[in-house]
């Protein structure tokens, strides 16, 4: 489980597609304390520790992984978002997050507003019953508090978030470019009340 408060940026050193995908990402985090078979959530994607040196991990992606998660993301050179596993005890200051993406935003646009700034990400229709205004949502693992929905005619949605300027510092936030795609996964209570909803509209 984690939190959606990013603790470091891994830059992707080496991608070896092998029967799955893996990965060599580069950090700042003593890997000492980091066991093999450790989780690291990923740009949102909980992946397992497989290798590890003084400074990097090394993760594997099957490819239903990758085909759920956002294009271009697992590229040499990319940056990760990064949070290790909440131990017990840990400060929750998010909200609770699996690490299991539910779907891909898509950047619709990105404005100033004030010191902030304000984005509206297009999110498909599977997801549109799970997201709510001061509801949360977890993009590129990131815990962010949704400011408004939309409901578009094709059933999809979009939301708003405003990003204030420690955000966008300490998170891959910082360069949002129209048409980004972004992991998006909503709350785990939503994906339970819509699991719940789903059961019943079927015995009806």
């Amino acid at each position: 489980m984690f939190t959606g408060i990013i603790t470091d940026i891994g830059t992707i050193r080496a991608a070896d597609q092998r029967g799955d995908l893996r990965l060599v990402i580069g950090c700042a985090y003593d890997m000492e304390g980091v066991a093999i078979g450790a989780s690291i959530a990923c740009s949102g994607a909980c992946l397992t520790v497989v290798e590890k040196g003084p400074d990097w991990f090394a993760v594997d992606l099957s490819a239903e992984t990758v085909a759920r998660t956002a294009p271009d993301l697992w590229k040499v050179g990319g940056r990760l978002n990064l949070e290790r596993a909440l131990k017990v005890g840990d400060e929750l200051g998010g909200h609770i997050v699996t690490g299991h993406v539910d779907g891909i935003g898509i950047l619709v646009s990105a404005t100033a507003e004030g010191d902030s700034t304000r984005l509206v990400i297009a999110a498909p229709a599977a997801l549109a019953p799970a997201l709510a205004a001061k509801g949360s949502i977890t993009v590129d693992g990131i815990s962010l508090t949704v400011n408004m929905v939309e409901d578009q005619p094709d059933g999809g949605v979009h939301f708003g978030l405003n990003i204030i300027p420690h955000t966008a510092a300490a998170t891959t936030l910082d360069g949002l470019p129209k048409g980004r795609a972004f992991n998006l996964e909503i709350d785990v209570l939503a994906r339970y009340l819509d699991r719940m909803q789903a059961l019943r509209n079927r015995a009806a």
